[in-house]
């Protein structure tokens, strides 16, 4: 599902003859459309440039990690359907937070009003996190969540919840988002100016690397910059150049690249334009692999390869004719397999609706089991190599992503074109463009704008209980009153002098946790430190 609160309608259905990303599809494709030696080019899967896969046997050995995505209402709420996912064998948790949790803010803060729980589960305190993972063997068990200004916080708030249980933090294993420039681009859940954000993001690096080795730092996302109408291009060419402004952060930092990239994880949107999906892929990973080698010196090949989740596009569900979303969400799931994702959502038929029922979570990852199960993509590794139609749409795909990360960093830095408006200009005249295509039913969408049905079928969507904001008010209230005050008060102190000099601000950030401060109480302290971004008038 698109939980983005500000996402476009409809966006990026197949235009026939012309791709998403603006360079024409040909008839027929012959050799001669393929630049260059191709077997040259492509090397080896597992090998650089990693065009065919990241890994050398890809799903022929085990296939890639299932991971729902998933958060409701209260912390139990979400936890009880985190047991039916992995009771119907999902292999990996992913936890969507609500608007105010990803805001850092308190369910009890005014501004919080009427959204508790909403687009996910509300998460204020270690309270909440041992209810929301409570039965759930955490070193068994890899978990992503979609968090980003306030990222290192719900991972300490996990990894405290997980210490409590014996386990260490080298037996944890996941992706916190923590994607803090998109938020910028595309979706506006900011909430420090870009610099502390990224000075927040290297230190969560050097945090993870002494004392959670084997999580991804980081998931540098251009499905948020899809899902508000960037093409193909964009979204890998957007996605690419924030992850150097990380890499450069990192390095500035004092970090040396194979230190901290091998750790390095990126998040993609699959489209229901099948071939032009898996061509943006491949792109994706050649292009990284060469960034990573010929302008940081990376000399690990962890370091150079393109590691990335997938999720299905929620923006191409619709409301009208939901069944019709399985069809979808199958074509888009085959296209990330084809592409080599190593993790993949699939959205629920009835996300346009509401928040996906139980039956319709399990018919997502259902969908999943008989993409690996039952077809035989699991027995060869890149499937197209080799295709004239996708060595050609990949050199395109590559072709015009360059040229855009090439314009980003004309203005000096992703920062700096963010700051000027760059990347969300260019994003939105193309979901302009696309919306008037849908408006003329030049870009037809089933069920929408043709194919349409005078009475939609009875649904009987999924209802957040609106008595869950009282009683997650209720259990601050207690909280507060039960707790070291003093206590809470001296580890916030010294946030945020970790966070007005130069020290690592996740080891004090963890000790204000641990003494049962809230999301909202650190998020406030680095408020007073770094202040607060507001975006210029003028984008």
């Amino acid at each position: 599902m698109c939980r983005s609160p500000n996402a476009q309608p409809s966006c990026a259905f197949y235009y026939p003859g012309m791709s998403e990303s603006g360079f024409e599809i040909n008839p027929v494709y012959r050799a001669a459309d393929v630049q260059g030696d191709l077997a040259e080019r492509l090397g080896e899967p597992g090998e650089y440039p990693f065009t065919r896969g990241v890994y050398p046997t890809m799903y022929t050995k085990r296939p890639w990690t299932m991971r729902q995505y998933a958060g409701f209402g209260t912390a139990a709420e979400s936890n009880a359907r985190y047991h039916q996912l992995l009771a119907a064998g999902t292999a990996g948790l992913s936890v969507a937070f609500d608007l105010p949790t990803q805001m850092g803010f308190d369910s009890d803060d005014p501004i919080a009003h009427g959204e508790v729980g909403k687009v996910g589960v509300a998460i204020d305190s270690i309270d909440d996190m041992r209810t929301l993972f409570g039965g759930i063997p955490l070193d068994k068990v890899s978990t992503s969540m979609t968090i980003n200004a306030p990222g290192s916080v719900l991972l300490l708030l996990y990894q405290l919840v997980a210490e409590e249980s014996g386990i260490g933090g080298s037996a944890l294993t996941g992706t916190i988002q923590n994607d803090i420039l998109k938020e910028y681009i595309a979706r506006g859940t900011y909430i420090f100016p870009p610099k502390p954000s990224l000075r927040l993001v290297a230190d969560t690096f050097a945090y993870c690397k002494a004392e959670l080795p084997k999580w991804n730092t980081i998931s540098i996302s251009g499905y948020h910059m899809a899902e508000a109408g960037a093409t193909p291009a964009q979204e890998i060419a957007f996605t690419l150049a924030n992850g150097i402004e990380y890499v450069r952060a990192a390095i500035a930092a004092g970090m040396d690249v194979d230190e901290f990239a091998p750790r390095l994880s990126f998040f993609f949107v699959a489209r229901t334009t099948l071939l032009e999906e898996v061509a943006k892929f491949r792109a994706a990973r050649r292009i990284w692999a060469r960034i990573m080698r010929e302008e940081f010196g990376a000399k690990d090949p962890k370091s150079m390869m393109l590691r990335f989740h997938t999720q299905t596009a929620g923006v191409q569900l619709t409301a009208q004719q939901p069944e019709v979303n399985l069809v979808r969400v199958a074509i888009q799931g085959l296209a990330a397999v084809m592409g080599g994702t190593q993790s993949l959502h699939t959205n629920s038929y009835d996300e346009a609706i509401a928040l996906p029922t139980e039956k319709a979570a399990r018919l997502a990852l259902r969908t999943q089991q008989v993409i690996a199960f039952e077809s035989d993509l699991t027995s060869t590794v890149d499937p197209f190599a080799g295709s004239y139609v996708v060595e050609a749409m990949t050199d395109e795909v590559e072709r015009l992503a360059n040229e855009l990360i090439d314009r980003v960093f004309e203005y000096g830095s992703a920062v700096d074109a963010i700051e000027a408006g760059f990347q969300k200009g260019e994003i939105e005249r193309s979901a302009y463009k696309i919306a008037l295509e849908i408006d003329n039913v030049e870009r037809i969408v089933v069920g929408v704008n043709k194919y349409t049905i005078d009475v939609e079928d009875p649904y009987e969507p999924l209802k957040v209980d609106p008595s869950i904001e009282v009683a997650q008010v209720e259990r601050l209230a207690r909280l507060r009153a039960e707790r070291d005050n003093a206590a809470v008060e001296a580890a916030l102190a010294e946030l945020k002098k970790a966070a007005a000099g130069t020290d690592n601000v996740l080891y004090p950030m963890k000790e204000a946790l641990r003494a049962r401060a809230t999301v909202g109480e650190v998020s406030h302290a680095l408020r007073e430190v770094w202040g607060i971004y507001r975006p210029a008038d003028r984008f």
